[in-house]
């Protein structure tokens, strides 16, 4: 008499298969979730405006925090107001067309509608003034923008990646003064930059991203 009936046969056909099918869909997950991807690596918005920063911080120089007025005192770097650009182009190429949306934005009053490159997700907590404080220049988030016609996004911005340099914090310090100097590089003797890095203690507790 069989006590068990034939179809339980196919049982290990069945877990080897539901094994291989989930094992493949586990790596995809894997992979898509730590790629580019999902990181967003490379995205490059069109914007309203075609602004290039290679011409205004690269070949003319302007400071990163003529524009992102705040970003040494407040969470967010924001956006410049359209009266920031007002300032120059009031006088320079006025009559530009590139510049129209600006001007028009100027006379109605209604902000220019950038679109943002860099975004955390809401459960992260990102402080710009914070690690501006601590030396932490531009370029480790965001790359050569001086170089950058059309900004991109150059990091992952992902867990993994912040909690690397919260790890090891000392290859991204540099002196206060040149944070928004696109060109710097450190020098062999920066004793003074291997002791401030070592007073730099950066979070990699949960709560200190996710408040």
């Amino acid at each position: 008499m069989q006590i068990f009936p034939r179809s339980l046969n196919y049982l290990p056909l069945l877990g080897a298969l539901a094994a291989t099918v989930g094992g493949a869909g586990l790596t995809f997950a894997i992979w898509y979730y730590g790629s580019p991807l999902n990181t967003q690596v490379g995205y490059a918005p069109v914007q309203p405006v075609a602004y290039s920063h290679k011409l205004h911080a690269g070949e003319l120089g302007i400071d990163c925090r003529y524009c992102h007025a705040n970003v040494e005192r407040s969470q967010e770097a924001m956006v410049p107001a359209t009266q920031t650009c007002m300032g120059c182009h009031a006088m320079i190429q006025t009559d530009s067309r590139k510049l129209t949306k600006i001007r028009e934005s100027w006379d109605s009053g209604k902000p220019v509608e950038w679109v943002r490159v860099h975004k955390l997700p809401e459960h992260a907590y990102f402080d710009h003034s914070v690690h501006l404080a601590s030396g932490v220049g531009c370029t480790s988030c965001h790359g050569r923008v001086d170089q950058m016609e059309v900004v991109r996004q150059v990091e992952p911005l992902s867990m993994s990646w912040c909690l690397d340099c919260h790890r090891d914090p000392g290859q991204h310090i540099r002196p206060k003064s040149e944070i928004t100097n696109m060109e710097w590089e450190p020098s062999q003797d920066e004793a003074e930059l291997v002791a401030r890095a070592e007073l730099v203690n950066p979070p990699t507790h949960c709560s200190g991203c996710h408040r």
